[in-house]
């Protein structure tokens, strides 16, 4: 017997409830339109030009990692065929999982298109070395050794959602410290999305965790010794091979506060603190080794953070001329 299968079948009834909880019907939320210059007005020209002025104001290693946020949102087919594959999901028929997965989908799609059109706009981006990236990211897939267990995936979600809401909310407030407030206000906005999805799949694991909880905790520990990897860790730029450019991103985002190791620490901790694994009692030998892992990874982390190197100096990405050109 598929036990995972059984699992996620047990759960449909109450997908229904999660979608309306925290998904947001298309006709109520916000549109890419909602932030840009209207075309179709007169001063449309006039607003775009303000819009480039205050993009001025922006430092290189911000660019980047704007940049490679924004790439990351693109690939987005990618994530979409990648979840639609887990058991439970990838039934040819629509179940309240792959309903919950299309409309995810839906709502994340804005996301890059709110940014790219800003970066577009901007005047201060290569437009078509981004849209190489985008591309080859896409085109190289996305493997992060989960498979198609929904347990591994779930984890993975709840993770790498709260990432991305530090992240864009980390953008979004040196936008603010540099009086682009219109930017500022995308970035909040698009973390606010990151946010309520995290919180849908932290809630489908602690679903989960009440029926297999020995499981579960074995699946993590083991997920958390391997690391967990973001989307765009096989980010490359034209000429490079796959992955190349993904550390110098990492490292940008890493100087400027956006995404750290101490926030990798912090999230892990936040889902232990959130699944209560430190109570949970019923656990077989594997059970009770993987939480006793986990509960003391954190403090290992730390450590390993304090010690960790950054260059000092920005890589030159191909996406940004340089200021002056």
């Amino acid at each position: 017997m598929d036990v995972r299968l059984e699992v996620m079948r047990s759960l449909e009834g109450e997908i229904a409830g999660f979608t309306e909880k925290y998904l947001i019907p298309v006709e109520k939320i916000w549109q890419p339109a909602d932030f840009l210059p209207d075309s179709r007005e007169e001063n449309f020209i006039q607003k775009i030009a303000e819009l480039k002025e205050s993009a001025r104001e922006l430092d290189y290693d911000f660019w980047i990692v704007l940049i490679g946020d924004m790439i990351t949102e693109e690939a987005l087919p990618t994530y979409e065929s990648w979840l639609m594959g887990v058991r439970g999901i990838n039934q040819v028929e629509s179940n309240p999982w792959s309903d919950w997965i299309r409309q995810w989908t839906a709502e994340e799609n804005r996301h890059g298109d709110l940014l790219n059109k800003f970066l577009y706009l901007s005047g201060r981006v290569n437009m078509r070395e981004v849209e190489i990236s985008t591309q080859y990211l896409i085109l190289d897939g996305f493997d992060l050794g989960l498979d198609t267990d929904p347990y591994r995936n779930f984890i993975y979600t709840s993770f790498q959602e709260l990432a991305t809401h530090i992240s864009h909310k980390r953008v979004g407030e040196l936008a603010r410290d540099k009086g682009n407030h219109p930017l500022e206000r995308m970035c909040r906005t698009i973390a606010g999305d990151e946010m309520r999805h995290h919180l849908a799949y932290r809630e489908f694991v602690k679903r989960i965790i009440e029926v297999e909880p020995s499981e579960v905790l074995r699946v993590f520990a083991d997920m958390m010794k391997r690391k967990i990897a973001m989307p765009a860790n096989l980010l490359r730029q034209a000429g490079e091979s796959v992955g190349q450019s993904f550390q110098a991103f990492a490292d940008a985002a890493q100087r400027l506060g956006v995404y750290t190791a101490d926030d990798y620490v912090n999230i892990l901790r936040i889902l232990l603190a959130h699944w209560e694994v430190d109570k949970l009692t019923g656990l077989n030998e594997t059970g009770e080794k993987s939480r006793d892992y986990l509960m003391a990874l954190p403090d290992r982390l730390d450590k390993l953070s304090a010690r960790m190197k950054v260059p000092t100096e920005s890589t030159r990405f191909s996406w940004v001329d340089p200021w002056g050109k």
